[in-house]
């Protein structure tokens, strides 16, 4: 027996079309309609028709479009996936390596039955994470992902819902946990029919339609997000997901819909015996987002911390322009500051802005594991207008140096498909819906986007419509055997198995770390406990006193000399040493 079931409160006819065949559904409490079909299972095409219009719509809650976000359903039976992790106990977040990855780009196949053949190397790199870009529903064959309008709905560029239930297998087999990508801030602009069947959106934003978290008729809205989410958790046996853009969620109710989807995943978590995390993208520098909810927040697992990648970013490289502004000024001590409080504006005044932003961390009761922290990532790489990755601007020298700042913080790290290697690929921005007059609208759109930016030659930034476009941005696999990236391909590996070795390396709290900088000479010696991770971010060569004996060199960029308490560390070099006391 199918049940089809739809919400449509304001409406006074709803049918199922089945092939040529209308079937009336029954009106039921709160706006819903439904029927039971005995003939119609796992496998059917179907879509809902509204009132008098003759037109065929996608179920909301479609689990399966094969054909396309503008077209009918397919009945999917997730009973009918065979799963092979009965004994999977789940990755805690805390303690752990996050990859980020394109399924489309991630390989030349850009499906995740491509992927699986990959999985083997993440596993070598001591990955522990696979973080995946949003997989839903799409419009067009080439996405990000962000454009998603098809939210219960696995996409087909990519093999559709059982190949990835295939790839969450074989992570699983692999020891790998896999954090999903999900997007509740807005829909994409082509294929969102959800207005037609209730209240389901409260305006827009920046991006596209957003939802109806907090006016008449939200409670559904509601639940069909926080369904959305337990449905990855339970249904594909994914182990957390990242929500994108969650300052964007306009929620005035006394209860935001962010705890109320930490109070049901936990219940869930309990059900299902293992961790399940639940990791925001915030741009508010708002400590209450990762407060437990005993401590009066929100409770989510973590957040990704942009604060920290923006010093970092701006030490190596320079840059200043758009919203590097403050980051670059901070400088050396900016970094410093945001290695031991996670956060640079925590109040301050940020000139992109133009007001004060952010609020103080509690370092001695929030652990930096709730951090997720990063020398790249999507939109770090994609939203520039070439969508060059830090390859194209530092030395094999400087990128090491950043590896070594970010795998031995406190924080979660992560590392962007490829960065192990120092991929030369870009990674850029890409799309490709039906419509021409809205493929002018992204292609003009994103050229005007980079004013503030530094990029003003509109020339420079690529077509997100040409298919080279994407097939520019997948991932060179011959790289990895060459050089200069065998070099830093070892030495990523080097770093993580060294944080898994020694615990002062991944140590979460914050408040017991210290940093010492010299502007000048462009150094800094970062102390966790007895260890030492002493930077050269400059041209020359230079002699650093640690003030204590060193016992032992751990890990060394380049080699480097010492002499009781002091080290000669050449220029763009790290080392990380151990010392007495």
């Amino acid at each position: 027996m199918t049940e089809f079931a739809v919400w449509a409160p304001d409406r006074n006819r709803v049918s199922v079309l089945v092939g040529e065949q209308r079937i009336a559904l029954d009106p039921a409490p709160g706006g819903w309609w439904h029927t039971d079909q005995p003939d119609h299972g796992h496998g059917t095409d179907y879509a809902f028709l509204l009132d008098d219009d003759a037109t065929p719509l996608p179920d909301p809650r479609s689990r399966w479009q094969p054909k396309g976000v503008h077209e009918r359903s397919r009945v999917y039976d997730h009973d009918a996936f065979w799963w092979t992790d009965e004994t999977w106990t789940g990755r805690a977040l805390a303690g752990s390596v996050l990859y980020e990855c394109h399924i489309g780009t991630f390989t030349d196949g850009g499906t995740f039955d491509a992927a699986i053949g990959r999985l083997d190397h993440l596993v070598s790199l001591g990955i522990d994470l696979v973080e995946v870009l949003p997989v839903n529903a799409v419009d067009g064959p080439v996405n990000w992902g962000y454009d998603g309008v098809g939210w219960y709905a696995v996409t087909e560029n990519y093999g559709g819902p059982d190949a990835f239930k295939r790839f969450v297998d074989a992570c699983h087999a692999r020891g790998l946990g896999v954090v999903l990508d999900v997007v509740y801030n807005h829909l994409g602009p082509s294929g969102a029919y959800l207005d037609r069947f209730g209240p389901y959106f409260a305006g827009s934003n920046i991006w596209g339609p957003s939802l109806n978290l907090d006016a008449a008729g939200s409670d559904e809205v509601r639940r069909y997000m926080i369904d959305n989410v337990l449905m990855w958790l339970r249904e594909f046996h994914v182990d957390g997901l990242r929500i994108d853009a969650v300052h964007a969620l306009r929620d005035t109710r006394a209860q935001h819909v962010l705890e109320q989807l930490v109070v049901e995943v936990t219940a869930l978590e309990a059900h299902v015996g293992r961790p399940l995390s639940l990791i925001a993208e915030s741009d508010l520098n708002d400590p209450r987002m990762i407060t437990a909810r005993e401590g009066g927040g929100h409770g989510l697992d973590a957040q990704w911390a942009d604060d920290v990648h923006h010093c970092l970013h701006t030490v190596l490289t320079g840059e200043s322009q758009g919203y590097y502004g403050d980051f670059a000024e901070a400088g050396l001590d900016g970094l410093a500051h945001v290695l031991t409080r996670g956060f640079l504006h925590e109040g301050t005044w940020s000139s992109f802005r133009r007001r004060s932003h952010g609020a103080p961390i509690d370092t001695a009761r929030i652990p930096g594991s709730r951090l997720v922290t990063y020398l790249q990532n999507h939109d770090q790489i994609g939203n520039r207008a070439t969508g060059d990755r830090l390859t194209h601007t530092l030395s094999p020298g400087l990128l090491a140096c950043g590896a070594a700042l970010l795998f031995t913080s406190g924080f979660t790290p992560m590392l962007f498909m490829g960065e192990e290697w120092g991929a030369r690929t870009p990674w850029q921005f890409f799309s490709r819906f039906g419509d021409p007059g809205l493929q002018k609208a992204v292609r003009d759109g994103r050229r005007a986007e980079f004013a503030d930016h530094g990029w003003d030659d509109a020339a420079e930034v690529p077509d997100p419509n040409a298919g080279s476009t994407f097939t520019d941005s997948r991932l060179d696999w011959s790289e990895p055997e060459q050089e200069p990236h065998a070099t830093l391909l070892r030495m990523h590996r080097e770093l993580i198995a060294l944080r898994r070795a020694w615990p002062e390396l991944s140590d979460p709290w914050l408040d017991r770390i210290g940093v010492d900088v010299h502007e000048q000479a462009r150094t800094l010696v970062v102390a966790r406990g007895r260890m030492r991770v002493v930077v050269n971010l400059g041209p020359e060569p230079v002699t650093l006193s640690l003030g204590s004996e060193i016992t032992r060199i751990l890990l060394a960029s380049e080699p480097t000399t010492s002499d009781g308490s002091s080290f000669t560390v050449p220029a763009e070099a790290f080392a990380i040493c151990r010392v007495a006391s």
